[in-house]
């Protein structure tokens, strides 16, 4: 299924793409849940979608990923939509996305001239 033919409130999702943005984890603390989330950009060929990762999958799912979703459920937030695996979903990363992007300067790793003697 592309992007761009998801609705708020579907279910049985599929859905393959490239995670294009990462927003940082954040913990929640409240009397039925306690556990990690973040949100991601997952872009395909069609359009954009905002999924929300929770627990363990916050740590699988890194920029230039490819996922696939598969059973998942689109929910609706302040207007928005947002794809998850829902209760009875899955996620799985397919690899690095072709164009996945290079590490800024600060990520490459420096070599020094001690190290290369």
């Amino acid at each position: 299924m592309d992007i761009k033919d998801l609705q708020p409130r579907q279910g049985k999702v599929e859905v393959t793409g490239n995670v294009v943005s990462k927003e940082s984890p954040r913990e929640i603390r409240k009397e039925n849940f306690n556990g990690s989330v973040c949100n991601v950009v997952l872009k395909d060929a069609t359009a954009e979608v905002k999924v929300t990762l929770w627990n363990e999958q916050v740590g699988q799912v890194n920029v230039g990923d490819k996922i696939k979703i598969s059973n998942g459920y689109v929910g609706e937030w302040q207007g928005e939509m947002q794809l998850s695996t829902g209760k009875f979903g899955s996620l799985e990363v397919l690899g690095k996305s072709e164009a996945a992007p290079e590490p800024s300067p600060a990520e490459k790793p420096q070599m020094d001239e001690e190290s290369v003697m």
